[in-house]
């Protein structure tokens, strides 16, 4: 097996990395701002749990996204299987919670919908669908990302 070289695709280091991490910053951070501002999201705790795991998911994207960065700049991929481990935990954890927050808050917008609107006015309701949305696609790359980690550990 080749052990030096460039990282696999999707593997932090990688340019495909990169954009997984701007994505999942870019849904995270939507996902936060469609809930949060202007929007009573505190009433409900799957909302609160949304907001704390998006919360959690901008910064971990943030910094994986500008070691990526530095990394395709002095063209040196992240080789070091411990930090390679973390990445791929840290993915992982964030992925399952994300899954989490943002079925719950599903859950919770279908209820309210569920009783004609009488709990949700329909503005405030399309902001909580969009933000369960945007966390199913932080989601969704999220896993990508730790899915592509876990190979590239596996390949070495």
């Amino acid at each position: 097996m080749d052990r030096g070289g460039s990282a696999g695709p999707g593997a932090v280091g990688s340019a495909g990395s990169l954009g997984l991490r701007i994505g999942q910053a870019a849904c995270s951070s939507a996902a936060l701002m469609f809930m949060s501002v202007g929007v009573e999201f505190f009433s409900y705790t799957a909302f609160c749990f949304l907001v704390t795991i998006m919360g959690l998911l901008v910064p971990w994207s943030c910094t994986l996204a500008m070691i990526d960065m530095y990394s395709i700049l002095v063209r040196c991929p992240l080789h070091v299987p411990g930090v390679m481990a973390i990445v791929v935990v840290g993915d992982w954890v964030l992925s399952i919670l994300s899954l989490a927050a943002a079925s719950s808050s599903a859950a919770v917008i279908d209820v309210l919908l569920e009783f004609h609107g009488s709990h949700c006015a329909p503005r405030l309701c399309e902001r909580y669908q969009l933000s369960a949305m945007m966390a199913f696609l932080s989601w969704l790359l999220t896993a990508a990302s730790s899915l592509f980690n876990l190979w590239y550990i596996a390949s070495r």
